[in-house]
């Protein structure tokens, strides 16, 4: 063996004893590390079980507290409950007595009502006993009144139902009185409205017509002209136009005078005409004559188709619009007829909207109502009558043409249009300034009335108001009494009426009253 592998083989056997050494020392190391964790793990199991029993007592006499607390507080509540069941039974052992007693008082009662059962079925009885003897008290006074009357039974009560339904006649037929007296109140008072209502939202202005024309003259040599040489042209004109020319001494004017206005329109336009074209003779008048007739005649038709579009009326016939132009130049003491006639249907439509009636239809009555006034001079019979049959022929409907002969009563009135219509002709022709009346005539008119009012007796003094349609009397309160005042008015219009004519009615109002002076000094 060499060198080499000797060193080695230390080598390697060193490295083994160091090895051995090594383990063993560490072996050693870990056995008494062991038995040192071993003694540690018994301290901790003893400590732990010694902790355990610790907290096994403490858990116990925490138990057994709350144990004691728990059974203080179920005593308490076991008090509790036997307080309240004890209250509880007090309060039903009360109830029980007032039960008792109010079935004693029940009870009692119950006797009481027996008691006085029986009592009233004794009073029944008795009562039936009375009953049945009265009956035969009265059977027998019946018997005696009807032999001491010599009425029976039946004929007395006819008799006391005779009197029972007349008394309830009479006052039924008060009642009535008072009713219809309380009910024509209230319509005057609703009519006074409607009417004061119609005539604030409608008044129209009137220019006063007459029944001559004026025509004014260049100068005065115009008048030999116009009568011509021997008096051809006027022959010829007033032969023409049917209207007379009256020639005097007014300065430079003529006038036409004749009843048809439509006549003397012509006639003064055509004359107005020749004066200014200067060349006036026979064959000139009568070419402007029918000229002036043509233009006229569309004059008319114009003015009745705007009357039906002033008023709002549509639909009328073309030869009802031609009447209506014609009354332009119609007129009734002074009044335009068509101006009057518009008047009317506006009068006519306000009142239908108060009233709630048909507005339109309203309308057309009112101005279709004086259209027989437009041929009245050509046909016989009263224009009430005269337009029924125009408006009827020309297709109207049946309650216009009623209204239309039904407004100045030729026919007595049926619906509430026909009495709209009067109305609305009444306020249109009748109020101040409507229509005028010779001034001559009117004032000897009034003066009659005062006169007719102070010839009688007890009269102090009398006024004509409201143009003659209201005689207004002062009584001296000395010869005049309070109940002879109503004679006085009555006999006063009496005698209005016997000795005086005029349009429409006039009221005699008498007034007498008693005045006490004195003077403080």
């Amino acid at each position: 063996m060499n060198h080499t592998a000797i060193i080695l083989l230390v080598l390697v056997l060193g490295t083994l004893a160091g090895i051995a050494v090594g383990f063993f020392s560490r072996k050693k190391f870990i056995d008494s590390r062991k038995e040192n964790v071993e003694e540690q793990g018994k301290k901790l199991i003893e400590n732990a079980i010694l902790e355990a029993e610790q907290i096994k007592k403490e858990a116990a006499l925490q138990i057994k507290d709350e144990a004691y607390q728990l059974k203080q507080e179920a005593d308490r509540e076991i008090k509790e409950r036997k307080k309240q069941i004890i209250e509880e039974e007090r309060r039903l052992a009360q109830k029980l007595d007032q039960i008792e007693g109010k079935i004693d008082l029940l009870d009692k009662r119950e006797m009481e009502h027996l008691q006085k059962e029986k009592a009233l079925i004794q009073d029944e009885k008795q009562l039936v006993n009375r009953n049945r003897e009265m009956d035969q008290l009265i059977d027998e006074q019946r018997n005696q009144l009807e032999k001491i009357s010599g009425v029976s039974k039946e004929q007395a009560l006819n008799m006391l139902k005779e009197s029972i339904e007349s008394e309830a006649r009479m006052e039924a037929a008060k009642s009535i009185v008072k009713i219809e007296n309380e009910m024509k109140m209230q319509a005057d008072r609703k009519a006074k409205k409607i009417l004061a209502l119609a005539i604030s939202r409608y008044a129209g202005d009137y220019v006063a017509e007459k029944t001559v024309s004026v025509v004014a003259l260049p100068n005065e040599e115009m008048k030999g002209r116009i009568i011509g040489r021997e008096g051809r042209n006027i022959r010829a004109f007033e032969s023409a136009t049917g209207i007379d020319i009256i020639i005097d001494d007014t300065p430079e004017a003529v006038i036409l005078s004749g009843f048809n206005p439509v006549r003397r329109e012509v006639a003064r336009l055509s004359l107005e005409r020749l004066i200014t074209d200067g060349r006036i003779h026979p064959a000139r008048i009568e070419e402007v004559v029918e000229k002036v007739t043509k233009e006229l005649e569309v004059a008319i038709r114009e003015a009745g188709e705007q009357a039906t579009f002033d008023v709002g009326v549509h639909g009328v016939n073309v030869e009802l619009v031609n009447l209506l132009g014609r009354l332009k130049y119609r007129t009734s003491y002074g009044q335009n007829v068509l101006q009057h006639s518009i008047e009317v249907a506006f009068l006519c439509g306000i009142m239908a909207a108060e009233l709630g009636l048909n507005v339109k239809q309203a309308k057309r009555a009112g101005l279709l109502h004086d259209i027989g006034k437009a041929v009245d001079h050509e046909v016989e019979g009263s224009h009430a009558s005269i337009g029924k049959d125009i408006v009827k022929k020309y297709g109207e409907a049946p309650e216009v043409v009623y209204a239309v002969a039904a407004h100045h009563e030729d026919v007595e009135p049926k619906s509430v249009l026909d009495i709209l219509v009067q109305s609305a002709d009444a306020l249109s022709g009748a109020r101040p300034g409507a229509r005028k009346e010779m001034l001559e005539t009117y004032v000897k008119r009034l003066e009659d009335l005062e006169q007719i009012a102070n010839s009688f007796k007890g009269v102090e003094k009398s006024y004509a108001i409201q143009a003659g349609r209201e005689l207004r009397i002062v009584a001296d309160s000395n010869v005049v009494s309070d109940a002879e005042t109503t004679m006085l008015s009555n006999d006063i219009a009496k005698e209005i009426e016997k000795n005086l004519t005029y349009p429409g009615q006039i009221r005699v109002t008498v007034i007498r009253e008693t005045r006490s002076v004195e003077y403080a000094k």
